[in-house]
């Protein structure tokens, strides 16, 4: 078989990929990207509604930021955090029809 035709994508730019994708395969981050894609939201909000410590959300969340997912912004004594990643809304769709998405 020759490759030569085939639209691939270089070996180093997928292994980045897997990498980042190895990362949100997480129950928790999913949820908290599905509820980013749809507003801001503080480490609080998003530790109950995944019902993790503060702490844990916090981390998962840095996770995500050193992949470049999210930021935040700070507001007074607040930290909001956001989607970033234009992609992500993709990603989650794709879940979403695949798993289900049922309003809270």
């Amino acid at each position: 078989m020759t490759t030569s035709r085939l639209r691939l994508t270089d070996l180093d730019a997928l292994s980045q990929a897997a990498e980042c994708l190895k990362t949100l395969a997480h129950p928790h981050r999913l949820r908290m990207v599905q509820m980013l894609l749809q507003g801001d939201y503080t480490v609080g909000d998003l530790a109950e509604a995944c019902e993790l410590p503060s702490a844990m959300a916090s981390e998962h969340l840095r996770l995500m930021q050193r992949c470049g997912f999210l930021t935040s912004e700070k507001d007074g004594r607040r930290v909001y955090y956001k989607v970033v990643e234009p992609h992500l809304g993709n990603i989650l769709k794709c879940i979403e029809q695949r798993f289900g998405c049922s309003a809270v």
